[in-house]
């Protein structure tokens, strides 16, 4: 697959969360050596966000070999149900649903309209809308009650991996030891030489839960590298919010596969 492919698909999945009145977090907290991978598990589920609605602004900041772009989005959220993003004027919107993922551009005049299907077959594993919102919400990908993982020595994060990683790729989730939230996840296909990396670079308090303010997401397929940039400002949760979406007509659809 092109990596033009990954950069549509991960404008598609820009999209993350955080709060009005908020307090960058910091963490001086060192690892215990002793704290077992169950322990670590449990400290991370009970870290997991509670709202009902949300809406931002996101600086986006995008990268793409010697290209790159920058803009502030708004960002509306129903959690579990609805994912929506609309840049300025209009001129390009977002939604994702539990079963469906639709974009349009008016720039170019384009739009696609589709499921998870290609977002499956680019991460060689099943993609679903609750993986997406998991992303940008600072959450493992992966329930990681479902599975047995093991401690790797570090000296900043616990690193949690599979005791027997997938055949098809490899996961590692790094842990922050002060309010174990998600320092970083990485999905790697080493005989595919694709890698997908999502470092949480700073965490903010909202309303005594923890949620991303900045992160990095990078793309990365042979030789060819996208990285995507998201601060979250200007937030407010459990408000009444819309999500209007028409595809205009006369659009082309993109074709991504």
């Amino acid at each position: 697959m092109r990596l033009y492919k990954i950069s549509v698909l991960l404008l598609i999945m820009v999209l993350g969360v955080g709060c009005r009145s908020t307090k960058t977090l910091t963490s001086n907290a060192v690892i215990d050596k002793s704290i077992t991978a169950k322990q670590i598990i449990k400290e991370n589920g009970k870290q997991d966000v509670r709202f009902k609605t949300l809406q931002a602004k996101v600086r986006i900041d995008y990268t793409d070999g010697d290209k790159s772009n920058g803009t502030t989005v708004t960002l509306r959220m129903e959690k579990d149900k609805v994912i929506w993003l609309s840049a300025p004027l209009a001129i390009a919107r977002v939604m994702i649903t539990q079963d469906s993922v639709k974009f349009y551009d008016k720039l170019s005049n384009q739009y696609f309209d589709g499921g998870f299907s290609l977002l499956t077959k680019l991460l060689g594993t099943e993609i679903d809308f609750k993986k997406i919102q998991n992303i940008f919400l600072g959450e493992p990908i992966f329930n990681l009650k479902e599975d047995t993982y093991v401690t790797l020595p570090n000296d900043d994060s616990y690193v949690l991996q599979p005791k027997d990683q997938r055949a098809l790729f490899e996961l590692f989730f790094l842990i922050n030891p002060g309010f174990f939230k998600l320092d970083s996840q990485q999905l790697s296909q080493p005989a595919e030489k694709r890698m997908l990396q999502i470092d949480y670079k700073k965490y903010q308090e909202v309303s005594k839960q923890i949620f991303p303010e900045n992160i990095r997401i990078i793309a990365v397929e042979k030789n060819d590298e996208i990285i995507i940039d998201l601060d979250f400002k200007a937030i407010s949760l459990n408000g009444e919010v819309r999500f209007p979406f028409n595809i205009p007509s006369g659009f082309k659809e993109i074709e991504l596969e």
